[in-house]
């Protein structure tokens, strides 16, 4: 009779314990697949980190290459590729930190100063006084740039901050040789100092776009000429 009525009951019952053990089988792979996923991201984030931060030194050690005549140009070509307009190379002594003139896509004028240091040198707080004691009182600039291929002092960058001056050190520079537009970099302003890399793939994940003008040469080695100054010079103010 015990057996008969386990019968019963088994014939009743089973397809509820055969769907309980279904549904818990198809969780338990539905979470080991999305675990599985999860993880892959991850790695792939990290590997596609390594990767820009790898390629934007690759490029960094080209712009580090160039004399500090060939970097303004180069410069001006950035500018020109992200739609700027009228965009002039002083190349010259006595331009009062004018090194790049032009116009914002929007139409704002556009005064950029360049310095092409060595990569573990720091632009002081007193090349940015200078910078901004002339940017908007003798050019009338409506966007100001100091751009370098080093670091800030962080007294340079408070300044800077302090005075709507967008102080783009090497890694901001970084990220704009590799194709983020100068306009998506300047809210960056004062953002890790050139130290930290993670502000500029920020930049990249949130305000990155192909470029829609036409794109810089590769940028060359050294000049040849003789007497050219080589990487970590500036060329006296």
């Amino acid at each position: 009779m015990t057996l008969l009525a386990l019968a019963l009951v088994w014939k009743t019952v089973w397809p509820y314990v055969v769907a309980v053990v279904l549904v818990g089988l198809l969780g338990g792979v539905g979470w080991w697949l999305r675990r599985t996923h999860l993880r892959t991201v991850a790695e792939h984030r990290a590997w596609q980190t390594e990767e820009e931060n790898a390629a934007r030194e690759r490029s960094m050690a080209e712009v580090d290459a160039m004399t500090w005549q060939r970097f303004e140009r180069y410069v001006a070509e950035l500018c020109r590729r992200d739609g700027c307009t009228q965009v002039v190379v002083s190349g010259k002594s006595g331009d009062l930190g004018a090194d790049v003139v032009g116009r914002m896509p929007d139409g704002r004028r556009l005064v950029i100063q360049c310095k092409h240091y060595a990569p573990h040198r720091t632009v002081p707080s007193g090349d940015m006084q200078k910078f901004l004691g002339t940017a908007k009182a003798e050019h009338a600039a409506d966007v100001a740039v100091f751009v370098a291929t080093c670091d800030f002092t962080r007294e340079a960058e408070r300044l800077a901050v302090k005075h709507e001056i967008v102080a783009m050190h090497r890694n901001l520079l970084g990220a704009w040789v590799r194709g983020s537009t100068l306009e998506s970099l300047i809210p960056l302003n004062g953002a890790g100092n050139g130290r930290r890399t993670r502000d500029v793939r920020d930049a990249r994940d949130t305000a990155a776009r192909p470029a829609t003008g036409p794109r810089p040469q590769g940028p060359p080695g050294q000049s040849g000429r003789p007497g050219a100054p080589g990487p970590g010079h500036t060329r006296p103010r």
